[in-house]
């Protein structure tokens, strides 16, 4: 059974004359064409800005053997057989891959033996490491403008013999965000919709939900972190991991989840379990390290040890209170004997006087003041009483028990 060609792909030029956008780089691509040299390119640009497409224009004008690859799919096992006897590696989201799996790349290119072309949607400052844009030149593209997608929309509508309204034409690219793909996606969409539904006022009616919202990113991509952290707020572990899949499968970058999964560990699981934390920082290193797809492995471990841990919030609240403290009331003087004393002058004011050193005492604690006097017994963390942090509590309750006292 075959698979229906996508009208983006129908419509893929076959020539840099037949290429709409990117008007800036069009000169440099001509000269790269006739180089007799093929070089390493990095592509960088918001999504359907043609990068995919410049590349295959490129390795198809230079007459060498190529491959298209997208690095969420392959690992570099499978990418070592792929590219035998390959002159140019086309490859597509270079900023899926971890930095040690981009390191594959260096001593290919160093000795001239593969031509890169990659593209990618992320900052290549962050998302590719130094040694390998150092042998790659990039090339930033842009949204394409208004203008350029009406072009597009009336070739995409004659090789569809549709007849659509300049109207709603428009409104079709003004929901594309300058993504040639998703209008495309559009036009292919509606094409076989009445005439009745294609009128401006009606089409919105039919256009797909997400796209409505203008949300092919948007929306969704925050409303499935949202529920996998509330998921793992609310200790439930099978719906964790089936947002976590939604993310993933759906084209998420992986450090974007590690964040999240990051500020998770410390705002909902927090003191309750402290290793949550340094579980959740291993994870960001695991996936960095071994990269995607096989980077869904740690991801899945955390997700679900953040699910199954005891929950406390109270040091993201004691923050929030500190922080509603100094921002009504301003910060008050530090008191003078926990200021250090760094000249003489500073230990004639006083700096230091009566500072009490913990380790100096049995268990190394001593009760003392160690906020501003205006704030003296003044509260902000609340402890709660769930896994670790209730014996945390229990051993500074024990400390203050039995410590003699500071006289003033």
């Amino acid at each position: 059974m075959s698979v229906p060609i996508p009208l983006a792909e129908k419509l893929r030029p076959n020539s840099l004359d037949e290429f709409i956008g990117q008007s800036h780089l069009k000169s440099r691509l001509r000269a790269l064409i006739k180089s007799k040299r093929p070089q390493s390119l990095l592509f960088f640009g918001p999504p359907g800005c043609g990068k995919s497409t410049l590349a295959l224009l490129l390795a198809k004008a230079w007459n060498k053997k190529y491959i298209r690859l997208s690095a969420p799919e392959i690992g570099l096992a499978g990418l070592r057989k792929k590219i035998e006897g390959i002159d140019v590696l086309i490859l597509d989201e270079i900023h899926r891959f971890s930095k040690a799996q981009q390191d594959f790349f260096l001593p290919l290119l160093e000795v001239g033996e593969i031509t890169l072309l990659a593209t990618t949607t992320e900052n290549p400052s962050f998302s590719v490491t130094r040694q390998l844009l150092s042998r790659l030149h990039v090339l930033k593209l842009a949204s394409l403008t208004l203008e350029e997608l009406l072009t597009l929309a009336q070739k995409g509508t004659k090789y569809l013999n549709l007849k659509i309204s300049p109207d709603s034409l428009e409104l079709l690219v003004s929901l594309s965000n300058g993504d040639a793909r998703t209008l495309l996606n559009l036009l292919e969409y509606i094409s076989n919709l009445e005439e009745e539904e294609l009128r401006p006022e009606n089409l919105k009616t039919h256009l797909p939900e997400i796209v409505i919202r203008g949300d092919r990113q948007g929306d969704a991509h925050y409303e499935l972190i949202s529920a996998l952290i509330k998921s793992i707020r609310g200790s439930d572990p099978d719906a964790a991991l089936y947002y976590l899949a939604c993310l993933l499968e759906g084209g998420e970058d992986p450090r974007f989840i590690c964040r999240r999964l990051i500020l998770s560990a410390s705002e909902d699981v927090g003191l309750a379990d402290p290793m949550a934390l340094p579980l959740a920082v291993s994870c960001q290193h695991a996936v960095e390290f071994v990269g995607m797809p096989e980077g869904f492995i740690p991801l899945a471990e955390t997700v679900v040890y953040l699910a199954l841990a005891p929950k406390s919030n109270s040091t993201y609240a004691a923050y929030l209170n500190a922080q509603k403290e100094v921002r009504l009331n301003g910060p008050k003087p530090v008191p003078l004997h926990l200021r250090n004393p760094s000249t003489k002058l500073q230990k004639q004011w006083g700096y230091g006087h009566g500072y009490k050193y913990p380790h100096a005492y049995p268990g190394s604690y001593i009760e003392q003041e160690y906020l501003p006097q205006e704030l003296k017994n003044k509260q902000f963390y609340f402890p709660k009483t769930e896994g670790m942090e209730n014996r945390l509590n229990l051993w500074l309750k024990s400390k203050k028990k039995t410590s003699p006292k500071v006289k003033k």
